[in-house]
């Protein structure tokens, strides 16, 4: 008869595990796609060697063996293994954990704590680990998919490593596949161009590879091989990952803006349609392409503006999928256009001299004098109407007399700013023949 209060596990039950769980590496050297970290001069290997690990942040996408590391790390230091998720923890079960971690140290033994999540920790939370993290009572080892600088606490960043975890690249999990059908004892029903894609659909990550090759294989029939659309229909498909409020927005958003800024059109339009195939809001995509119109091409190419604000409004107007290609056309429409920052850079000039003089009186011949105490004061005395003047140019000076004359907009003589420095050229020629006399 069996022990119901047994804690050995079935030979039977283990064979049910998700293969991700049952092919987990045994130790570092069987650890696939960081060997930056866990290969033979690794960072993580070293710090074995040397018998000292200091407190860590594991940083990296999904199913990229954070967890995992951080388990093998423990067993190979002979350290105590503690987890907790940041979702699920609050102040008590830190406290509780921290008195097993400094009861344990009493007799001799160190604890790696291992934090899942623990950018989802508030900052009182985090910094509850400073103390315990200072007297050795615990080795923090925290793993988030969130950029640790914007996420974590300065003071527990300065306590902690950084290491950056890799997502799995084509051949990395083309290994953990082979690994897979070795543990099985057969080979994945799919031909080689759906195997490949299967990788594709993992997008980096090694627990969705093995989870879609489960699938796979329940889903085969006897003899069964499937093609690529074939694997679709049984998958369906993985959505890229992407959180619109992460570092996968804000990356892509970049990527696009630069793209467009180094007049790539290719590069453009593929992260263009990389944002829209993880479901990124078509108009948050137009705003960012009236943006890029006004920042980096601006009057080299005055329609830069009109081609944006229309590619937005018909997106608006015809909705998806047909909008889509709308905002396709802005896109290559800026990237293949002249650039200029003139417009952005006067304007941020601009905005730093206002800033910096205070509140200064315009000059009062440019002044309207609505009373007859403001015409004595000289509001509007000595004003020329510029349209009555020579070449419809006058050369006044419009600048506060405190602040004297600046320069901010220096176009580039590209597109269309080449005739708009002409045109300053020559004005600014009128206005010191005219200032002279």
């Amino acid at each position: 008869m069996s022990d119901l209060f047994s804690t050995q596990e079935p030979a039977a039950m283990a064979d049910k595990r998700p293969l991700a769980e049952r092919l987990r590496p045994k130790n570092l050297g069987e650890v696939s796609g960081q060997a930056h970290l866990t290969g033979p001069d690794g960072a993580l290997t070293r710090m074995i060697e040397s018998g000292s690990l200091g407190s860590m942040i594991f940083w990296g996408p999904p199913g990229t063996g954070k967890t995992t590391v951080a388990r093998l790390l423990a067993g190979e230091s002979n350290l105590a293994f503690e987890q907790i998720s940041a979702i699920f923890s609050g102040v008590a079960d830190l406290k509780k954990v921290f008195e097993t971690a400094r009861a344990r140290r009493m007799s001799g033994r160190q604890t790696l704590l291992f934090v899942d999540e623990i950018h989802r920790f508030n900052r009182a939370q985090q910094d509850s680990f400073l103390p315990v993290m200072e007297d050795g009572t615990v080795i923090l080892v925290g793993a988030t998919t969130e950029n640790p600088s914007f996420e974590l606490n300065a003071a527990l960043l300065s306590r902690a490593r950084v290491l950056t975890f890799q997502a799995h690249d084509e051949a990395s999990l083309a290994e953990l596949l082979t690994r897979a059908e070795e543990a099985e004892g057969k080979p994945l029903p799919l031909d080689d161009d759906a195997r490949l894609s299967l990788v594709r659909m993992a997008d980096g990550d090694g627990r969705a590879a093995l989870t879609l090759a489960e699938e796979v294989w329940r889903a085969a029939r006897a003899n069964e091989v499937f093609d690529t659309d074939a694997l679709v229909r049984v998958v369906q498909r993985r959505a890229p990952v992407y959180d619109k409020g992460q570092d996968g927005h804000y990356n892509l958003i970049s990527a696009l803006h630069k793209s467009v800024r180094g007049s790539d059109p290719d590069a453009a339009l593929y992260y263009l349609c990389r944002m829209f195939d993880a479901g990124e809001d078509p108009l948050y995509l137009g705003r960012r392409l009236v943006r890029m119109a006004v920042e980096d091409i601006g009057l080299a190419d005055p329609q830069a503006l009109v081609i944006t604000n229309a590619a937005k409004d018909a997106y608006d107007y015809l909705g998806s999928p047909e909008g889509e290609l709308a905002l396709a056309q802005a896109c290559v429409y800026l990237a293949t256009a002249p650039k200029s920052n003139g417009v952005y850079m006067a304007y941020k000039a601009a905005m730093r001299a206002a800033k910096e003089n205070g509140s200064l009186l315009p000059p009062k011949h440019i002044l309207n004098a609505p009373t007859k105490l403001m015409k004595t004061e000289g509001y509007g005395d000595g004003y020329r109407y510029d349209h009555d003047e020579p070449d419809a140019f006058s050369g006044q000076d419009y600048f506060p007399e405190k602040m004297g004359r600046r320069t901010f907009y220096d176009p580039p003589e590209r597109g269309f700013e080449r005739e708009i420095r002409k045109r300053l050229d020559w004005w600014d020629k009128l206005r010191r023949e005219r200032n002279r006399t």
